[in-house]
């Protein structure tokens, strides 16, 4: 899945994949920090509602909600109990439903009765900022304006235009401090080695092993990406858990650089945009040029 984001699994890792095929959101899954807002709404609506019925205000922001400067709006169907909320980095477990404004529900993990969970900064942009207002328990219902969400005709099966969403947040579960920012993560350094295609990168611990995976193998990594300011955007190691993919499955840059690698080695990467989502992608992946640093770990299911 070339071009997706997360980097990893085609069927996740970038849009990557396998969480994008069990639902819309997790599309981004491939699914992206203000005030929290009064309850708004009724008793009633609180103690009943099941985030399956279509809202009666879907097809327009209410004058009740609250914007943020982003232009998404949202407004407290229930309040949580929790005092904390969850930070971009952090992984959150939720229940909601997705709707069109013309009332189409075309996501909805309570119909399917399983809860997702999924790194905050790895869905979409109204999603990262919306949920970041939330405390456990709480639901509430967003409209998330196309820019933060798949854009006005984003193709592919994914919903297009303002999508309000009905959100519970069940779990935050804390990210580990983060691996240090690179020191040369601004710009490719002189001991790199640069290969035609314009990808970069440089050794930083060597390997024991003797064999390169083609780009026909599926390999087992840990990594950690940021942006050329500093930003990480996404990172295994966070996660606590080493992802596994095909070489052909990923972005360019790592299909080629993966190769030039061999177990237990690590390395840093420096992939322009067109190696990686391009300039100016959809869907909450990072734009321009991307710095990795890969540890492969297997070659190899």
């Amino acid at each position: 899945m070339e071009n997706s984001f997360p980097v990893v699994f085609s069927a996740y890792v970038g849009f990557f994949g396998s969480c994008m095929k069990s639902s819309t959101i997790l599309l981004s899954l491939h699914l992206a920090a203000f005030l929290v807002f009064p309850l708004t709404t009724t008793a009633s609506e609180a103690d009943t509602y099941s985030m399956t019925e279509t809202p009666a205000d879907v097809n327009a922001v209410p004058a009740d909600a609250v914007s943020t400067a982003s232009g998404l709006a949202s407004r407290v169907i229930k309040s949580g109990t929790g005092s904390e909320s969850p930070a971009a980095v952090d992984t959150v477990t939720v229940h909601y439903s997705g709707w069109t404004t013309d009332g189409r529900m075309f996501d909805s993990s309570v119909k399917r009765g399983q809860p997702t969970s999924f790194p905050l900064n790895r869905v979409i942009k109204g999603w990262t900022e919306g949920l970041q207002l939330m405390v456990i328990g709480e639901t509430r219902r967003f409209w998330i304006p196309a820019d933060l969400a798949y854009g006005e005709n984003p193709g592919g099966g994914r919903p297009g235009g303002l999508l309000v969403f009905d959100v519970e947040l069940l779990e935050i579960q804390k990210a580990p401090e983060p691996p240090k920012v690179p020191e040369d993560v601004a710009a490719i350094p002189e001991n790199a080695e640069v290969r035609p295609s314009g990808l970069a990168s440089r050794v930083l611990t060597a390997g024991e092993g003797t064999k390169h995976p083609s780009k026909l193998d599926t390999v087992t990594v840990h990594y950690s990406g940021w942006t050329t300011d500093g930003e990480m955007f996404d990172s295994s190691v966070m996660r606590g858990s080493p992802a596994s993919f095909g070489l052909s499955q990923v972005i360019a840059g790592w299909t080629e650089g993966v190769q030039l690698m061999v177990e237990g080695e690590k390395r840093r990467f420096w992939i322009p945009g067109r190696l990686a989502y391009g300039e100016n992608p959809r869907g909450g992946a990072p734009a321009g040029t991307l710095v990795f640093d890969v540890e492969l770990i297997k070659i190899g299911r």
